[in-house]
């Protein structure tokens, strides 16, 4: 590089032949003396050594000469000055090269080195040459370094010692030396060239800045050392850390070209400092919609609060993603539950709310709320501390006036509890190693379509992902695994939750979880559960199994389609309802079961694949399609039946089923298999006027035999003469012991064989 010839800069002041007028005798500013005229100065035409040059007598302690005109200095730039200068007759001063450093608008640049090193003439008629080189940038041989700021200087030479000694002085030149910092690394800007300091205090912003500035398409190098950088800064050139940086923590280091995880790492030098960095300009607009870990894994030691992190914003809407890398919990105090006990008052007229609560602020919003009528995954969305009042996440089922509460804070990788509203963020190709100590993720409040996809969710100590509120709103979750870090446990000492889901429209599709006490607690509606495999089995050999999917809205509008049910079982509840008891409005209902692998190994006969467990009186089930699945026992004894009402809080009316589909299943090793409507064969070899069949054994959920909708003959009804019977029957449903039976009337008494169709449900 050489600006002289690249840019046209011109370096080399004119020849003293030329006329001493723009030589000064002073700093070489503006307004002051020149030696034209001066007593003490002389042009020599023809000096052996020289040629044409200056003879100078010295009359000042510090005899200065500096060319008035203004030399450019650019930053990445270094100049040398060289003179040759002898002595002519009298004592011998000292010589160095000497300068006067200008910043923008003229004015002096203070507190930087102005003079190069100095050299005592020693004989007469001997030609010495002295050099110095001026630049931006503290590099080896630089002996005036002036940093950022200098856009300009006056040079020249400097004679100190004693006076009255006469020298010559050849013409000063001015060359650019900037190829000697340059020649091996040519693709780069360092940043030391425009006055960066790596001491780890020096304020470095401005030095970065003017390096990235001049880049055009090369790389910025920041050398070995630490820069401090003490406000925020972009740098839209690539750039490569040998040393690294430091900045306060509210302040954003925003990369636009190499904006990845390693490139980050390099730069602070601190995993989990690197990775807060690197998340908090991927909040603040970096060009990039992504940050990509390429791999790497990120060891924390604690968990990472999200929004403090990124920290000038509470909410959030683009689309942004983190990918491709782990997470691993280190071993740390800081990962420790926390738990505090307070009494509360609840109103179910007011469902969201405890209130009274004595010393509110030792409780933590996003903390999972235990009591006596509280349903499963409760959290505290918030705390108001002033009115003594928690907002929960859902409302409690059968809470008392007045109890204690326990509100346990789990402790999550990522939390992005901090914001109020996040939307459209992805997790993409992670892994959240939690390895028993910690959880995965807890959710904004609220938000919409979060996406977590192709991710695992590995040993979490007590949950994969939780949804504290609302944030959860149209949430992917995407060929996920969920490795259970309760593996070896049996299932009754099991206690981790895969995720759970508050609001409406989860699209859960293609996971995969292992053995946790439940893998989803699902509320809201809208959800479509598709291609999951979960499993709940017990490597202890006990025959207890879980509940892989909680339901806790009775009525979802929910699909649950092509899963693999292994080894758990679908819960149905409404324990989300401050009211549960149903007077008037959907009962249970909304839910599609279709095209499931239900399999059950080595479990006790009384297990069952779907449970509904109505939390109120008055319920019933008033749409629901159960079709096409299969449904296999084995390696233990058949089951006795496929589903079953869990009626420890209260039953279902069974008198009121409507519009209920159970069809096309497949039973394997199960002793009642269900079915709705019920096609059944009835015979009678003594003749009778009424028949009466009982359908315990095939109505679905308890269900009664209410009603006949068709009747087919399977060849002659005769009666005691064994005459054929052309009459045509009547039939009653819902007769017999809890209406489970079913009655054919003849005209007379009559045997036989009839197919009947039966239902448990009016269709009307």
């Amino acid at each position: 590089m050489n600006k002289a010839l690249t840019d046209g800069l011109q370096l080399m002041p004119p020849a003293f032949n030329f006329g001493l007028d723009v030589w000064s005798s002073e700093d070489g500013t503006p307004g002051t003396d020149t030696y034209d005229g001066s007593a003490n100065a002389t042009l020599i035409a023809a000096d052996a050594d020289f040629g044409d040059c200056l003879e100078l007598l010295k009359t000042n302690s510090t005899q200065s000469l500096r060319y008035t005109g203004d030399t450019p200095l650019e930053p990445g730039c270094y100049w040398q000055i060289r003179a040759r200068v002898k002595a002519v007759s009298g004592p011998l001063p000292s010589v160095r090269i000497a300068a006067w450093a200008g910043k923008s608008g003229g004015n002096h640049l203070l507190g930087v080195v102005e003079t190069g090193p100095s050299k005592a003439l020693e004989n007469y008629g001997e030609v010495v040459e002295i050099s110095a080189i001026v630049g931006s940038g503290d590099r080896g041989g630089v002996d005036m370094v002036w940093g950022h700021e200098a856009v300009f200087g006056h040079f020249g030479i400097d004679l100190t010692g004693v006076n009255d000694g006469v020298v010559r002085i050849d013409d000063l030149i001015i060359e650019d030396v900037s190829s000697i910092y340059t020649r091996s690394m040519l693709d780069v800007v360092d940043v030391t060239d425009f006055g960066a300091v790596g001491d780890g205090s020096t304020d470095n912003v401005a030095a970065f800045e003017a390096a990235d500035a001049v880049a055009a398409g090369r790389t910025v190098l920041v050398p070995d050392g630490v820069f401090y950088l003490n406000s925020s800064i972009t740098i839209a050139s690539e750039i490569r850390f040998h040393g690294t940086v430091e900045m306060p923590d509210d302040a954003l280091f925003q990369l636009l070209q190499n904006f990845d995880y390693p490139t980050y790492f390099t730069a602070f030098g601190d995993e989990e400092l690197a990775f807060k960095k690197a998340v908090q300009a991927l909040f603040n607009f970096t060009d990039h919609d992504s940050l990509d870990l390429q791999g790497r894994s990120v060891d924390i030691s604690a968990p990472i609060d999200v929004q403090a992190a990124v920290g000038n914003k509470s909410s959030y809407s683009t689309r942004r993603v983190i990918r491709n890398g782990r997470i691993a919990a280190s071993s740390s105090a800081d990962w420790d539950v926390s738990s505090v006990t307070r009494t509360a008052t609840y109103d179910a007229e007011d469902p969201y709310i405890l209130s009274g609560v004595p010393n509110p602020a030792g409780v933590v919003a996003g903390s999972l709320v235990t009591g006596s009528g509280v349903g499963r995954e409760i959290y505290v969305r918030n705390v108001d501390v002033g009115t003594g009042k928690i907002t929960l996440s859902n409302p409690l089922w059968a809470a008392p006036t007045s109890q204690s509460y326990t509100f346990t804070r789990f402790k999550y990788m990522l939390d992005f509890s901090g914001f109020t509203s996040l939307a459209r963020f992805t997790l993409e190709n992670m892994e959240f190693a939690c390895n028993g100590r910690s959880s995965g993720v807890l959710l904004a409040d609220t938000g919409l379509i979060f996406h977590v996809k192709d991710c695992f969710f590995t040993s979490p100590k007590d949950r994969g992902l939780t949804s504290a509120g609302r944030g959860c709103a149209g949430m992917m979750l995407d060929r996920n695994q969920w490795l259970s870090n309760e593996q070896p446990l049996a299932v009754s000492n099991r206690e981790s939750i895969g995720f759970n889901c508050n609001s409406n429209d989860l699209k859960l599709r293609h996971n995969r979880a292992l053995r946790f006490l439940h893998w989803a607690v699902i509320g809201g509606s809208g959800a479509i559960v598709s291609g999951n495999h979960f499993f709940q089995d017990d490597a202890t050999g006990g025959n207890i199994r879980s509940a892989g999917i909680v339901i806790t809205n009775n009525h979802p509008k929910m699909t649950v389609v092509g899963n693999y049910v292994d080894n758990a079982f679908i819960d149905w509840t409404n324990e989300h309802d401050a009211t549960p008891s149903i007077t008037s409005g959907f009962s249970f209902g909304g839910l599609t079961i279709t095209g499931n692998h239900f399999t059950a190994s080595g479990t006790a006969a009384w297990f069952r694949w779907l449970s509904l467990k109505p939390h109120g009186t008055g319920h019933f089930i008033n749409g629901l399609n159960i079709s096409g699945n299969v449904f296999k026992a084995f390696n233990g004894p058949s089951l006795q039946r496929v589903e079953m009402v869990d009626d420890a809080v209260a039953t279902l009316d069974s008198s009121k089923f409507r519009n209920i589909t159970v069809e096309g299943n497949t039973f394997n090793n199960v002793d009642a298999p269900f079915m709705n409507p019920a096609t059944v064969e009835v015979s009678r070899n003594a003749v009778d006027d009424s028949w009466r069949t009982s359908l315990n054994q095939h109505m679905p959920f308890d269900g009664q035999a209410r009603y006949v909708t068709a009747l087919v003959p399977d060849g002659a009804i005769r009666n005691g003469s064994n005459s054929k019977i052309y009459t045509q029957p009547y039939c009653e449903g819902g007769v017999g012991t809890d209406g489970k039976s079913f009655d054919i009337n003849w005209s007379e008494a009559a045997k036989g064989t009839v197919r009947a169709t039966v239902r448990c449900d009016d269709t009307i």
